[in-house]
């Protein structure tokens, strides 16, 4: 068969775009080894009686400016290093697996490592328990929604630096544009029915953006769904994908794309930064998102004329279902070949402080776990959305903390995903998932 030029080009181009991307992932990753492993010693940090702690984060604005005060503090005594992983260029599992195997290999060339929630089951065998480490004062300051997620088997063995929970945002100037704009706001405002929201008249659609890339973010609004149904897919060791309820709530998911086209086909392929960007440039009106969208883009939003349109809102749930959002966040913990545990457990007491939290919050838009904050007039009158958060976490739901549930949710997702995309159907996908779960737990055990 004659292949037009048209054609060679093209796979041409695709297969540099493959290239680079390849070349360009090898480059950061050498970098990054280079900088863990060989840390340069400038002649100014010589000192024997500084102490260098090697921190790994996704290093945001707000997280150097932590880290920098700590420094500050403890200057001539303590210096942290933090060596960036951005959520930008390594998803959640790409960090992850990255973290383990420095860990694995035992160096001690990483002093302290910010987790998600739901690694701390599996972190466990690389790092030190913190009941010693940290004060009973640190302790007891912490919110205890978000001090529960650092416990494994009763024992102690992370500290959070701030938590995330699942919010909806949207755009006023674009809502308002319905006729009924102040009972649908009303019913927004307490947590709109799923059956409601997919029946919104009057606005041009697609108008709601969420996250349904094959990842952690899909199977974390799965779980969520579950949770407003009030079912729980795990019973006794085993995984129950094939009920009504899942079914449910995967039908859902699917219909908001493929049926109602409340959603575009592109949410199957996004990510959070990804329906940021589309929420912002293509005027969208819904949102599903974290507390820090707005700060982090708060740049583009003022550029583009509406950053004070963006108001944020409880979630959807199902009739007859429960309110409920998931739990996000990130803990930090202590590596067990750290040659520097008290001075990296100064730096883990610092960042649940109240100066830091407050930085965290204000610059970076992550939500405080230092409970303090919530009670502080001054500080609340400053930040009146602190009332709403307050009030979303206690309605707050975890993923569950099982040391293997990072591939429980790899194959959920992979499967939901290619549900949304229509290429099986709902029942193929619980069913598969389910099957391959059961089949690798027995396997495991």
């Amino acid at each position: 068969m004659k292949i037009e030029p048209d054609a060679t080009n093209a796979r041409s181009t695709a297969k540099q775009f493959v290239y680079f991307l390849l070349i360009s992932t090898v480059v950061i990753l050498s970098i990054l080894l280079t900088f863990i492993f060989f840390p340069s010693k400038s002649p100014e940090n010589s000192s024997l009686l500084l102490k260098k702690i090697y921190y790994v984060d996704n290093i945001s604005k707000a997280h150097q400016k932590i880290i920098d005060r700590f420094n500050e503090i403890y200057k001539e005594q303590i210096q942290v290093m933090p060596i960036d992983i951005p959520f930008e260029k390594f998803s959640t599992n790409r960090r992850k697996e990255l973290l383990a195997r420095f860990l694995r290999s035992k160096s001690d060339r990483i002093d302290i490592i910010a987790v998600d929630q739901i690694w701390i089951p599996r972190f466990t065998k690389w790092t030190v328990p913190l009941e010693k480490l940290l004060s009973d004062s640190t302790r007891n300051n912490l919110l205890n929604h978000v001090l529960a997620s650092c416990i494994h088997n009763d024992t102690l063995y992370a500290s959070p630096l701030y938590l995330d929970i699942s919010l909806m945002f949207y755009r006023e100037d674009l809502l308002r544009k319905s006729e009924h704009f102040d009972s649908l706001k009303s019913k927004l405002e307490n947590s709109i029915t799923w059956e409601d929201f997919i029946s919104i008249g009057q606005i041009e659609s697609p108008y709601f953006l969420f996250q349904a890339d094959d990842y952690e973010g899909l199977t974390g609004i799965f779980i969520e769904m579950l949770n407003s149904l009030s079912y729980q897919f795990i019973k006794s060791g085993k995984i129950d994908l094939t009920s009504a309820e899942p079914k449910k709530a995967l039908e859902l998911l699917v219909n908001l794309v493929n049926k109602n086209k409340v959603s575009p086909q592109d949410v199957s392929s996004y990510k959070e930064n990804d329906s940021y960007i589309d929420f912002i440039i293509n005027e969208r009106v819904f949102l599903r998102g974290w507390p820090g969208f707005k700060k982090e883009n708060k740049d583009l939003l003022i550029e583009r004329g509406i950053y004070d349109y963006i108001k944020f809102i409880p979630n959807p749930h199902f009739e007859g279902g429960k309110k409920v959002s998931i739990f996000g966040g990130w803990n930090l913990m202590i590596s067990k070949f750290s040659q520097n545990k008290k001075e990296s457990a100064l730096f883990v007491e610092f960042s649940s402080s109240v100066e830091a939290q407050k930085i965290l919050f204000e610059v970076g838009g992550f939500l405080p776990t230092n409970k303090n904050l919530y009670s502080d007039a001054e500080f609340l009158s400053a930040h009146p959305e602190l009332a709403f958060y307050s009030k979303l976490i206690e309605s707050g739901v975890y993923r569950p903390s099982l040391e293997y549930y990072t591939r429980i949710s790899d194959i959920i997702s992979d499967n939901l995903n290619k549900a949304i995309k229509g290429e099986i159907n709902v029942d193929e996908a619980l069913i598969n998932a389910e099957k391959k779960i059961n089949t690798e737990i027995d396997t495991i055990r």
